[in-house]
């Protein structure tokens, strides 16, 4: 898969804190392995922000499961499937994407 982008904002330079709490206001299903699934209603934590792209696409995880709680994965969803709910940090630290920010494992 093409970079989505070469940069991307977070809270810090490892991009290891999140930037905010959003809730899904539609479900969505990834086509592939980059994209996290979000259903309707689920809180999603925010880690980044791909930049030069309008901000169509943002990085995160979705806390516990619509099958059953399972672990965690971070990946990518589009900005627009989700609300903001509670800010917690500024996206103001600017992050070079490498192959690693989209590698599918």
């Amino acid at each position: 898969m093409p970079k989505l982008s070469d940069k991307k904002l977070c809270a810090d330079a490892e991009c290891s804190h999140p930037i905010l709490i959003a809730k899904a206001i539609q479900d969505y299903y990834p086509q592939d392995c980059h994209f996290i699934p979000i259903h309707q209603g689920q809180l999603v934590y925010v880690y980044a922000m791909l930049k030069d792209r309008g901000n169509l696409f943002w990085s995160g995880s979705v806390q516990g499961s619509y099958y059953g709680e399972q672990e965690a994965r971070l990946g990518y969803f589009p900005s627009s499937v989700v609300e903001e709910t509670h800010a917690l940090m500024p996206a103001e630290v600017e992050v070079k994407t490498n192959k690693w920010d989209f590698y599918c494992p």
